[in-house]
C-alpha cells in the first residue's frame, strides 16, 4: 500500500511538472528573453462590429466598454506579477480610435476545433506605436462576440439544450514591434483537448417556460442589460490591492496570464528548440473579408429565438464541457497574413 502510495505521488509530480513545462510562445524562451523585455498593454478594445446579437446591441456595446475601463488596469497587473518581462506598462489612448487605427481585419476561425475571432494588425502602425512607446512588444486585447454550439443543462441536470448559442469572448496577441505575433489566445500551443472558455454567454434556453406550456420546445432568449449588468458587476479583490475587478474579468484575465508564464525547463534540462511548423493550412488567412454581420433579432418577438432548436432531450448524466480526446500535446500555430 505505502509502495502504491509513493507511486501515485510520483505520477502526480511528474504530470503537474510537464504540465507546466511548457511554452506557450511561438518562439523559443531564450529568443524572447532577448527580444522582448518591455510590453506595452493596450486599452482593451470593444470589437462592436463582431458577432453581438443582442437586441439592443447599442446598450451591450457601451456596458463592455464601461466595464473593459474599470478592469483593464488589472491585466496590466497580473501580468506584471509573473515576471515574465522585465517592464509591463500601459499604453494610454483612446481605446475605439486605437482599434480603429491598428486593425487591418478580422477573421472567424476554426482551427483545431476552436471557434474564435482572429484579429489581424497593420504592421506599419505596430512599429509606430511601439516606437513611440519605446516598447518591445504589445499586448492587444479585445472583447468580441462570437457565436458557437454548446450544451447547456436545465437547473435539475436532466434535461439539456444543444445549439449555437451567443457569446461574449476574448481574443488576445503579443505581437513584436514589428507586427509579428508571437503569442496568441486562444492559444494552440497547449495540451490537447484544447480549450477556449468564454467571457459571458449573452443567451440562456427557458426550460421553465417549455414546462410550464407542456412543450418539448425550448426557445433560445436572450439576457436583459439589467441581468449582464449584474453578472459583469460581481467583483473580487484586485491582485494589486486597487479596486475590486470583475470576477468574469478575473477569470478570463487568469487564463490568459497562465498562457504567458515562463517555461520551466524540466529537470534543470535545456531549453526548447525552435517550435515545431504547425500543419499546412491552418496557418494563413482566409482572403480578407467584411466582418461578419450580426443575424437580426426576430421584429415580431419579445426576445430573439434560436432557429428551430431541437426538443428537449434526456441526459441519463451531465455531459463534460468539451469532448475528451486522449492526451496528447499538438502545436497548432496559426500564421499572420502574408505580408
Amino acid at each position: 500500500m505505502r509502495s502504491f502510495l509513493k507511486l501515485a505521488l510520483l505520477v502526480a509530480v511528474t504530470v503537474s511538472m510537464f504540465g507546466c513545462a511548457h511554452n506557450y510562445y511561438n518562439i523559443p524562451q531564450e529568443t524572447l528573453e532577448k527580444k522582448v523585455k518591455t510590453v506595452g498593454v493596450a486599452s482593451l478594445f470593444t470589437d462592436a462590429d463582431s458577432d453581438l446579437r443582442h437586441p439592443d446591441k447599442s446598450s451591450l456595446v457601451a456596458l463592455i466598454q464601461t466595464f473593459n475601463a474599470k478592469n483593464e488596469k488589472e491585466l496590466t497587473a497580473r501580468l506584471r506579477g509573473t515576471g515574465t518581462f522585465y517592464s509591463v506598462r500601459p499604453v494610454d489612448g483612446d481605446p475605439n480610435r486605437l482599434f480603429s487605427t491598428l486593425l487591418q481585419n478580422r477573421e472567424r476561425r476554426e482551427d483545431a476545433g476552436v471557434i474564435y475571432n482572429k484579429y489581424f494588425y497593420k504592421k506599419d502602425e505596430v512599429r509606430r506605436l511601439a516606437a513611440e512607446n519605446n516598447l518591445d512588444a504589445l499586448l492587444l486585447v479585445v472583447v468580441n462576440g462570437i457565436t458557437r454550439p454548446e450544451k447547456v443543462y436545465a437547473s435539475n441536470l436532466l434535461s439539456y439544450l444543444e445549439t449555437d448559442y451567443n457569446f461574449l469572448a476574448m481574443s488576445a496577441q503579443l505581437v513584436d514591434r514589428d507586427g509579428e505575433i508571437i503569442w496568441e489566445y486562444p492559444n494552440f500551443k497547449k495540451s490537447m483537448p484544447l480549450s477556449y472558455p468564454m467571457l459571458l454567454s449573452l443567451q440562456y434556453p427557458d426550460f421553465d417556460e417549455a414546462a410550464a406550456n407542456l412543450s418539448d420546445k425550448v426557445d433560445v432568449k436572450f439576457k436583459t442589460i439589467a441581468g449582464i449588468t449584474k453578472s459583469l458587476a460581481k467583483t473580487e479583490k484586485s491582485v494589486s490591492n486597487g479596486p475590486p475587478v470583475s470576477s468574469v474579468y478575473a477569470d478570463q484575465f487568469d487564463d490568459i496570464i497562465s498562457l504567458m508564464k515562463k517555461y520551466q525547463p524540466l529537470f534543470g534540462g535545456k531549453k526548447e528548440t525552435a517550435p515545431a511548423a504547425a500543419p499546412t493550412g491552418a496557418l494563413e488567412p482566409a482572403h480578407p473579408a467584411a466582418p461578419a454581420s450580426a443575424a437580426p433579432a426576430p421584429a415580431a418577438a419579445p426576445a430573439p429565438v434560436a432557429p428551430q432548436p431541437p426538443a428537449v432531450q434526456e441526459a441519463p448524466a451531465p455531459a463534460p464541457q468539451g469532448i475528451q480526446e486522449p492526451g496528447m500535446r499538438e502545436e497548432i500555430v496559426p500564421e499572420t497574413p502574408a505580408k
